[in-house]
């Protein structure tokens, strides 16, 4: 293995640089992007016992921003509770900087998914290029030895293969973790309606 990546040359630097990075991300966001580290249970439950008991308080909101995102999103929302336009201003903010959070690095592997493949082809193009130079060298047609034309070119195919490799997981992961962002957005938009409803359930009534 470790000979195939000698035989790419320097433009597989650039190509292992990038498998690093996208790695590197993908396990970042695997971990961020859990069910129960965004949603942190059912913190409109937990506000709904607070309610109950009468516990509701500038402290109990502090805690419940720092239960997870979601939490975060919600205690914004009951920090404008007055009226349900002012929450939903508020809650819609709040979502905003968390779905920003959400996002962070997807373009960078989306980015990797897309040059990936140009860098190694870049590496290819070079290497051929070296191969024909070498056989100019040595005397041009007359003096081309079949084997060793095909070990040149098979060597400079080297970093197409790397790029390819390298850009197919981290283009699948960036579809994933985008249908994954998208899913948790709207999870947390229902959450935050069920928050609404229970704070006014005048308004929610009319709806």
């Amino acid at each position: 293995m470790m000979d195939l990546v000698m035989a790419g040359g320097g433009m597989m630097i650039p190509i292992i640089l990038a498998s690093v990075i996208a790695l590197t991300i993908i396990l970042e966001r695997l971990w961020s992007l859990r069910y129960n580290r965004l949603m942190g249970g059912d913190p409109v439950g937990t506000v709904e016992s607070w309610m109950a008991s009468g516990q509701i308080s500038s402290l109990k909101v502090s805690e419940l921003a720092r239960m997870s995102p979601l939490g975060m999103v919600l205690a914004a929302g009951l920090q404008s509770h007055d009226s349900p336009e002012g929450m939903r201003s508020r809650i819609e903010d709040a979502g905003r900087h968390v779905a920003h959070q959400m996002e962070r690095y997807l373009n960078t592997l989306g980015t990797i998914a897309v040059i990936s493949p140009l860098l190694g082809l870049l590496g290819t193009v070079v290497g051929i290029i070296d191969v024909f130079q070498s056989i100019t060298a040595s005397g041009g047609a007359s003096a081309i030895n079949p084997e060793l034309l095909a070990g040149g070119i098979a060597k400079a195919l080297v970093t197409t293969a790397g790029g390819i490799i390298v850009a197919v997981p981290a283009y699948i992961f960036h579809r994933y973790f985008r249908g994954l962002v998208d899913e948790r957005i709207i999870e947390m938009e229902r959450e935050a309606i069920r928050l609404v409803d229970l704070i006014h359930p005048v308004d929610a009534r009319k709806r």
